[in-house]
């Protein structure tokens, strides 16, 4: 997701003025019985045209709330046109213009937004809960908690950092900018004008980079070079940037412009490339440079002002989960240590589980594709059907393949639900066992599932922007210690695979569990490199420039793992509460149609709904 400034402006729903009519009294002569048989169904007739009325133009209580979250929805999603375009193949239909094409600014001052959001808070607080439905309720109670959580942030909005090696903007921005559909001439044009902009947002950036310095919260010089690193990667090849090829294939593609037509847009583009996207990327690089230095911190959060309240925010924004530090990390605890006496038993029983995890679990030759297929047929006994779904798998490009995430599922615009685009890094070298689990993560059962599990059920637009990372990443991480049973499956041997197969599946558990409890311990406790490196040693992690390359990423994405692991540990743990109160009745498949059907939300609202 692009970083922009929410524009949006609140805009309350106007009281409806009832005007009563006064029925002048009909003069026709009747039998009582029968006059009043006429007016019963006279009164009865218009009372379902009145209550259909009131119903169809939003007078009811359920009417005026979606009205104010369509409301809602509009403001928010035209902020950016990037945002407007991921979320919307065909806003017009929506009844949502399109505003001249801009990725929006970063703001250096909150106060507008976080006025909104009190607005909004107050505006969702004004509806009568218990007459709304049950949709309705859930809707608002994620809104309500988005919004208030959004406005607790406060002052230490600065701590934020836009840029970063790993999830920063300018590494995101290429990938959604290559992906940038075209659905109809209009997303060209809109694409192309994107190009020209690139150069004032960064400069926003910028600004705030340089409020954050001035301020004491900038990058450290490690982290800095890390940014520049990338940025460098990326325009290093002007003429052979991967975002010139792909564009050239989205015309050819597209299939409605000449050939003569499409070399001119390509002709523009390339032009475009070299004046306006390569030029904002030195900018900024230049920008940055020039703030080095000024970074004085090279630890924690919990050594800036504010820090560690912006933690405790960061947590619970990301997470999507409002228990106290201390809390988790007792549950992480509690997990990793089962998890170890687990795995000790299993080595004494089985000693060579070890080697066979060092030299890699053999798994028979499969494509990424056949990988997914196979996947959707091995998750029916577990999860909902789905009908017939389509994806797309793509390779990361050279250029930036050292910096991207292994692998990474792009969801589709809500109006198509196509295309789901999974890809895969080659830089990761992922394959047999590690790249199906990977898929099971990515595909099935995982993102690409569950955001089509989700929008079978027709949500308001609103919950496809006001959603929960922890969420939708745990549940990713769930389902994928289910990818490693159904790799048994596949094996060989399925029996004496499982137990391997369940070792490697353990090793990554206590492996995203561990660096969870390093997080913690780094953005709250404040550990430094070298407690990092003690911690990391008690568990067999003794390279020096391993335990530094741990460090170093986890200072520069708080909560970043906590968003997988311990939205994973939630799941894990709403499952074990309904197995012991449902007993024999527990269905494993209605609980997970359960919570897709509940879809993302924070987990204190994900437990209420299933109960």
């Amino acid at each position: 997701v692009i970083a922009t400034t929410p524009c949006i402006s609140f805009s309350g729903i106007l009281p409806v003025n009832s005007n009563e009519r006064c029925l002048m009294p009909l003069k026709i002569r009747k039998n009582k019985s029968s006059l009043f048989i006429i007016l019963l169904l006279i009164l009865t007739l218009l009372t379902g045209l009145t209550a259909g009325y009131f119903s169809a133009h939003g007078i009811t209580e359920n009417g005026n709330f979606e009205a104010f979250s369509r409301k809602v929805f509009q403001n928010e999603v035209s902020g950016s046109t990037l945002t407007l375009h991921y979320s919307l193949a065909h806003p017009e239909k929506q009844g949502i213009p399109r505003k001249k094409a801009t990725l929006g600014t970063i703001p250096t001052d909150m106060k507008n937004t976080y006025q909104i959001c009190s607005q909004y808070e107050k505006k969702l607080k004004s509806f009568r809960y218990s007459c709304l439905s049950t949709k309705n309720q859930l809707t608002l109670d994620s809104m309500l908690l988005y919004y208030h959580t959004e406005k607790s942030l406060g002052d230490n909005y600065l701590l934020q950092e836009p840029l970063g090696p790993s999830l920063g903007i300018q590494a995101q921005l290429p990938v959604l900018l290559a992906e940038y559909a075209f659905y109809e001439d209009q997303d060209i044009t809109d694409y192309l004008n994107l190009l020209t902009t690139i150069r004032p947002y960064f400069q926003s950036i910028l600004k705030f980079e340089k409020k954050k310095s001035e301020a004491g919260f900038f990058m450290s010089d490690t982290t800095l070079d890390r940014v520049l690193a990338q940025c460098s990667a990326f325009i290093q090849n002007p003429d052979n940037n991967y975002m010139v090829d792909i564009f050239q294939k989205k015309l050819s593609d597209y299939g409605k412009l000449s050939i003569s037509e499409q070399n001119a847009l390509i002709l523009t583009h390339k032009s475009l490339m070299k004046t306006e996207v390569i030029p904002a990327y030195q900018e900024l690089m230049t920008g940055l440079e020039a703030l080095r230095g000024t970074g004085k911190n090279n630890r924690g959060l919990t050594y800036f002002k504010g820090g560690k309240a912006y933690y405790l925010y960061l947590l619970q924004s990301q997470t999507g989960s409002y228990v106290p530090v201390k809390q988790m990390e007792k549950r992480l605890s509690r997990q990793l240590s089962s998890e170890i006496g687990i795995a000790g038993t299993m080595l004494r029983k089985n000693p060579e589980l070890l080697t066979t995890l060092n030299q890699g679990i053999t798994f028979r030759e499969m494509k990424p594709a056949q990988m997914l297929n196979t996947l959707q047929q091995k998750i029916q006994a577990d999860f909902p059907s789905l009908a017939d779904v389509t994806f797309e798998l793509r390779t990361v490009h050279d250029s930036m393949k050292d910096y991207l995430s292994p692998a990474f599922y792009l969801t589709p615009p809500m109006d198509t639900g196509t295309p789901n685009v999974i890809y895969i890094n080659p830089a990761a070298s992922y394959q047999g066992l590690e790249l199906f689990t990977t898929l099971a993560h990515e595909g099935f059962p995982g993102h690409l599932y569950q955001t089509v599990s989700f929008a079978e059920n027709n949500p308001s637009d609103i919950r496809y922007l006001v959603t929960s990372s922890g969420y939708v990443e745990g549940w990713a991480t769930y389902v994928e210690s289910y990818g490693y049973e159904y790799a048994a499956s596949l094996m060989n041997d399925p029996d004496s695979a499982k137990n391997a197969v369940r070792f490697a599946w353990l090793n990554r558990s206590m492996n995203l569990c561990i660096y969870s409890l390093i997080d913690i311990g780094i953005h709250y406790r404040g550990w430094d490199a070298a407690r990092t490196a003690v911690f990391l040693k008690a568990f067999g992690i003794n390279n020096a420039s391993t335990a530094a390359e741990i460090y170093q990423y986890i200072v520069e994405t708080p909560g970043n793992y906590l968003k997988y692991y311990w939205g994973y540990l939630n799941f894990l743990d709403l499952k074990t509460v309904c197995q012991k109160r449902l007993g024999d009745d527990f269905d494993l498949k209605e609980f997970h149609r359960r919570i897709l059907d509940i879809g993302p939300v924070q987990f204190p609202v994900l437990e209420k709904y299933m109960k």
